[in-house]
């Protein structure tokens, strides 16, 4: 049983992970570095800490995004 409930968490976090790597392709940022791409995320992590507006403001930017794939 054990070893179902592992192999089930690794196919959830590899899922997450493609996931995750999707919004990079929609975002239109494929083929930037590695290192921009994280060093931009962090840096959204400390704005996102400390300003609620600039939470709501991206979400709804990301909402439109997805409101509007095809």
């Amino acid at each position: 049983m054990a070893r179902t409930t592992t192999s089930d968490a690794r196919k959830k976090d590899a899922r997450e992970k493609i996931e995750l790597g999707g919004l990079i392709v929609k975002a239109g940022l494929r083929f930037e570095k590695r290192a921009l791409l994280l060093g931009a995320l962090i840096e959204l992590k400390h704005k996102l800490g400390a300003d609620g507006g600039e939470r709501e403001r991206l979400t709804s930017i990301g909402a439109e995004a997805f409101r509007n794939d095809t």
